[in-house]
């Protein structure tokens, strides 16, 4: 089995490029949706969160391709990711108006104590959905050297030509010999309603997915992924996850195995471990499988304002981690803090610098700095 062999930095115009959609995240705080008259906006999207927190806590040069349109609110989103230092590689798109096309809306609020967080889309006549192979010009951007291209599954979900390209985008990668991840991020929504649009059923729509993402995951390096995801977005077969609520990393361990014989070309495996004790109060560990060995951070008490954004944390810091070349339990534990920290703040991206990071990766406390 061969290892992880991460490209240096010299020469390099980026350490990380990643593909996927941008939107923005309306959040009414811990007010239900129907009473609330006032929403914070947050720029998102999976696998722009991890390209602007490797820039602006890690400090790591980072770009992102991706849709644009060209009216308000794809300028609002311009701004936020020149603001994070993130090189913009935009396929543009002229508004019509009236219809569009648009920047998708992701709605979701916060929760509070026994109420959970609600989240849902209006994704209707998503720019980004209509990214397709030939897109982008990744012969050119690939030249200017790129150490780790990342994806995941929410944006390869957003129609059939968005998966044909992150599959085009990773055979660039790979022919220009940069690092490979994808979160799988399985959102059965998204799934469905791609399936229905094309007359499939919901079971199709569960089996699509599958197919698909196993085809993505032929080409990839590092994943990203619980046990649901593996289990339902890969195809494979483990232990009950609607049933299972502990911190039990033997079961994640004993998928390895799966993930594997079906997918040599994996070199690692990651993912946060997580039990909700309410919505403002997890229990809180990370896991990781790399070149056939395991290892698992350790568990933090978290008291939690926003937990949306932390598993992108989590993978920011592990990646930052592992392109540094720190130790696999280093680079663990600084996506282990980096994901808990994003939880204590509003929005889906890192508020913290890397010397909050390592303090808390290294056991640091909650104690007043002065």
């Amino acid at each position: 089995m061969a290892s992880l062999t991460i490209p240096g930095a010299d020469g390099k115009a980026h350490d990380l490029l990643a593909l996927g959609a941008l939107v923005t995240r309306l959040d009414p705080g811990i007010i239900p949706f129907a009473e609330a008259n006032e929403y914070l906006l947050h720029v998102s999207g999976g696998e722009y969160n991890v390209a602007t927190n490797m820039s602006t806590c890690f400090g790591m040069r980072t770009a992102i391709a991706s849709a644009m349109v060209d009216y308000p609110i794809g300028r609002r989103i311009e701004y936020a990711v020149q603001k994070a230092g993130v090189t913009p590689y935009f396929k543009r798109f002229e508004h019509d108006g009236v219809r569009g096309p648009n920047m998708a809306t992701v709605w979701s609020d916060r929760g509070q104590g026994v109420r959970a967080p609600v989240v849902f889309y209006n994704r209707s006549n998503e720019a980004a959905q209509q990214l397709k192979p030939g897109s982008f010009d990744w012969e050119a951007i690939f030249q200017k050297g790129v150490r780790w291209f990342h994806s995941g599954g929410i944006f390869s979900a957003l129609s059939p030509t968005t998966s044909e390209l992150v599959i085009e985008a990773m055979q660039a990668a790979k022919k220009a010999g940069a690092v490979v991840s994808f979160d799988l991020n399985y959102r059965a929504k998204l799934w469905a309603v791609a399936a229905a649009e094309q007359g499939k059923s919901a079971s199709q729509a569960s089996e699509e997915a599958a197919k698909t993402l196993r085809k993505i995951a032929s080409y990839v390096d590092v994943l990203v992924g619980n046990e649901e995801d593996l289990q339902k977005g890969l195809g494979l077969k483990g232990q009950d996850v609607e049933s299972k609520g502990e911190l039990d990393a033997s079961a994640f361990f004993a998928m390895i195995n799966s993930v594997t014989k079906d997918f040599p070309n994996i070199k690692a495996v990651a993912t946060t471990l997580r039990e909700v004790h309410s919505t403002n109060r997890h229990s809180w560990s990370a896991v990781l499988w790399l070149d056939g060995k395991t290892y698992q951070a350790p568990t933090a008490q978290l008291d939690v304002y926003d937990r949306v954004g932390g598993g992108d944390g989590f993978a920011s810091g592990l990646f930052y981690g592992l392109m540094s070349g720190k130790k696999p339990e280093e680079a663990l534990n600084l996506g282990w803090a980096h994901g808990a920290l994003v939880t204590t703040t509003p929005g889906d991206t890192s508020m913290f610098n890397l010397d909050q990071v390592e303090a808390f990766a290294k056991g640091g406390s909650a104690r007043i700095q002065r």
